[in-house]
């Protein structure tokens, strides 16, 4: 690899060039990383939800042309100035959220929200410099979340790269960064049911699915699933959901139909839909004294969360969660030694697989509800 060092790269990247059109595969110009940067060579990645939502440019300021992509796995091409703790040949994870090591949140135990490279959706270029690394004839492409890994090769910030055994088999462990972490963090980490608790899951996608393995993990005795869409129930067994409840089928709030389930509420519930409605739901169905509500779904901007302050005082607690409270650097390593010790198991979340150069299948797995993940093979 390190024929290439300090040398442009070109290598094909599928580009956005319009908010909801196909993406297309370009041969695209990947500059040398700069300072605190690595260039990575990206073997495999995956699709999720963040990169549909941001590439259909719904909800925010479209900024396109753009590389997508933030769930992947690679090798380390070369580093740039200042980088000590990577180097060529290391099997890494870029992550869209990162830890710089020197600031407040890092220093905390309790904190992961970096204030230098916590998640930026509107920043196009990389921080160092506010340029991008991407070009098309001379033409810059904006980067997506910092990570851009819907391209052979990409620049990542130091600081948004996990190092990971070099045994773990990428074209599985690649979806450890973004949304299997989330989920399976929001139970292990924030909501830490005991063994024999029973947890309530809401939203029975990836990051549910995550939060629900999370549960079977810690050994909880029942983890009820609750969504709207029955046909998520029969997959949502394989990662150890024991009851559904779908509160179409009632006529009483579903927080009631649990708590008459559970002789007065589940010990913890876990959110990730971003339905402010499933939110408050997801509170007012722990049981009093002990109960605990973790949030994880991203609610819109004009949402706001009632419930009666009765709810916190007979001992509800309500808690948010970013990335699974995991520290990119320092805790990702370890949820892939999870996978590896066979604690946690990958290969159910993974549905489908095509070529890098099918990459809008992927696209279309998920906006048919087909896929969990779909991972995507850059040499194929």
């Amino acid at each position: 690899m390190s024929t290439t060092t300090g040398q442009i790269i070109r290598c094909k990247a599928a580009v956005a060039w319009e908010a909801g059109k196909p993406l297309v595969m370009e041969e695209v110009e990947v500059a040398p990383p700069q300072k605190h940067e690595v260039r990575i060579k990206i073997l495999f990645t995956s699709l999720c939800h963040t990169d549909v939502y941001f590439w259909e440019a719904k909800g925010q300021t479209p900024l396109f042309p753009r590389i997508f992509g933030h769930e992947a796995g690679g090798i380390v091409e070369s580093v740039g100035e200042g980088v000590t703790d990577l180097q060529p040949g290391d099997h890494v994870l870029p992550i869209f959220t990162g830890e710089c090591g020197d600031c407040p949140h890092c220093h905390s135990e309790e904190s992961n929200m970096c204030d230098l490279l916590r998640i930026n959706t509107e920043r196009g270029g990389m921080i160092h410099d506010g340029e991008s690394r991407f070009s098309i004839k001379g033409k810059p492409i904006h980067h997506f979340l910092g990570t851009s890994t819907f391209s052979e090769y990409t620049v990542v910030h130091s600081g948004q790269v996990a190092k990971i055994n070099p045994d773990a088999p990428l074209d599985k462990v690649c979806i450890v960064s973004c949304g299997l972490s989330t989920g399976l963090g929001a139970t292990l980490n924030v909501a830490k049911p005991k063994k024999g608790q029973s947890v309530a899951i809401f939203g029975l996608g990836a990051v549910g699915l995550a939060a629900a393995e999370g549960a079977r993990i810690a050994g909880a005795s029942r983890i009820i699933g609750v969504d709207l869409n029955p046909s998520r129930f029969d997959q949502a067994k394989k990662f150890g959901v024991t009851e559904f409840v779908n509160p179409k089928d009632h006529d009483k709030p579903v927080q009631q139909v649990i708590a008459e389930m559970t002789n007065g509420g589940v010990d913890r519930s876990v959110e990730c839909t971003g339905s402010v409605q499933a939110m408050i739901q997801a509170f007012e169905c722990v049981h009093d004294g002990w109960g605990v509500a973790v949030l994880v779904g991203v609610p819109s901007k004009d949402d706001a969360f009632k419930s009666h302050p009765m709810n916190f005082l007979n001992e509800r607690t309500l808690k948010g969660t970013f990335f699974g409270n995991y520290k990119p650097k320092t805790d990702i390593p370890g949820v892939v030694e999870k996978y590896m010790n066979k604690e946690l198991e990958i290969e159910k979340f993974i549905t489908h697989t095509v070529p890098f150069s099918e990459i809008n299948k992927a696209f279309d797995y998920m906006l048919k509800g087909e896929s969990i993940r779909c991972i995507i093979t850059m040499g194929a």
